[in-house]
């Protein structure tokens, strides 16, 4: 079956914030040797929000870490607009992620002798750019941290920690966010104000976002899911819901099971 017979709508016509073409990544050698990507070609158009899909070890997160400039690529090509990140030294890789990338991973990577409100203005403060106020007090506002500003990382709770994550990454409207499970550490309510508030940023400020997540609710809030299998691109949809995600999600673990 051709991958264009399985799509769910065609795709919309729109500008690339990023590209991966014929993009390899391998770990080991010999014995050892592990194919995490396998020749993916996959475009992220700008002001869209694409979820990746699949299960563990499908290298959905691998993709997002040679895409955003955090793990070197084996073979092919990986943009970010017109910028080629095979071949940037660290100081070059350094300043393109400051500058026009936004991060939301588990590990929080907040610093622990910062406020919070130090830790979201941290990556603009680097780049010695002033915030946006109203915009920052709109992500404040919306991820719940008002009352919390002051409160270093060791005073907050996990929830309150991705908050902080999350709002750091929208503060300074990058080209484009990558977001690994945003909402993982967040119960249910907080989460889905935090992924509304995503889908507002894509829809009113023409931000990017690319998320890796295993949670078809969390999925439906994008514009477009892509499916992972084996290091290789096996299937794309768009205008997902849940429900259209999960049938997917069954149909590739009856076909792992039969296979």
């Amino acid at each position: 079956m051709s991958h264009a017979a399985a799509f769910s709508a065609p795709a919309p016509t729109t500008a690339v914030a990023a590209r991966a073409t014929d993009l390899s990544k391998v770990y080991g050698q010999g014995e050892t040797r592990v194919v995490a990507l396998d020749n993916v070609s996959v475009e992220f158009g700008r002001a869209r929000f694409t979820a990746i899909m699949g299960p563990s070890g499908s290298g959905k997160s691998t993709l997002m870490h040679c895409m955003a400039g955090l793990d070197s690529i084996s073979s092919g090509s990986a943009r970010i607009g017109d910028t080629e990140l095979n071949g940037l030294n660290d100081k070059h890789l350094t300043r393109l992620r400051r500058d026009k990338i936004g991060f939301i991973f588990q590990a929080f990577n907040l610093l622990p002798t910062l406020t919070a409100l130090e830790n979201i203005t941290l990556p603009m403060d680097i780049a010695g750019r002033k915030p946006d106020r109203a915009w920052l007090d709109k992500v404040i506002q919306t991820v719940g941290l008002s009352g919390r500003l002051k409160h270093r990382p060791g005073q907050l709770s996990g929830g309150q920690q991705q908050r902080v994550a999350v709002a750091r990454a929208l503060a300074s409207q990058p080209e484009i966010i990558f977001a690994d499970e945003p909402t993982g550490n967040l119960d249910s309510r907080s989460g889905a104000e935090v992924l509304g508030f995503l889908r507002e940023s894509v829809q009113a400020m023409g931000q990017t976002i690319v998320m890796v997540t295993h949670d078809p609710v969390a999925a439906a809030h994008a514009d477009r899911v892509v499916f992972l299998a084996d290091g290789r691109i096996v299937e794309e949809l768009y205008e997902p819901t849940a429900d259209a995600v999960l049938d997917r999600m069954r149909l590739f673990d009856a076909k792992n099971r039969t296979s």
